[in-house]
């Protein structure tokens, strides 16, 4: 079973395009366990604009962001993506130890935790330079299709 994704297709999975695809490659998945991707972060992402003049941070709720669609990617991996869609329920426990700054390549490592009926829990965390950025815990609801596409 396939075990790396490009950005190209990871964009066939996820239903995220610029600038709000956070994921640029899988380097490793276990289906239905746990997933790492790769964010690198240069000094061009739109969010870099503001946030802040002074210093370039990226925004804690885009590590959130990330930690998402990495979660999303291994939940869906393997799936009949045509049927469900998933919302993001809950965020649990997350905290920020470091700023994520232009030019650091964050490492995104999912882990399932429980699946119940039409809910997922997964614990995430994120390093930079083996460091520990952010984690935490997000549950995931699953949901219908409808014809808007309802995806997170």
């Amino acid at each position: 079973m396939k075990t790396h994704f490009s950005f190209k297709e990871i964009k066939e999975l996820l239903p995220y395009d610029f600038p709000f695809l956070l994921i640029d490659k899988v380097i490793e998945i276990v289906k239905d366990k746990r997933i790492i991707c790769i964010k690198n972060v240069t000094g061009n992402e739109i969010y870099f604009l503001g946030h802040f003049k002074e210093e370039a941070v990226m925004p804690g709720v885009l590590i959130i962001e990330a930690l998402a669609q990495a979660a999303l990617f291994l939940i869906k991996y393997g799936q009949n993506r045509k049927r469900h869609g998933y919302l993001l329920g809950s965020i649990n426990k997350m905290r920020f130890f470091k700023p994520v700054l232009p030019g650091d390549q964050m490492i995104i490592e999912v882990k399932i935790i429980k699946v119940l009926g039409n809910s997922a829990l997964v614990a995430g965390y994120v390093t930079v330079d083996e460091k520990i950025v952010a984690k935490g815990e997000l549950i995931f609801i699953k949901t219908k299709k409808s014809n808007s596409s309802n995806v997170r």
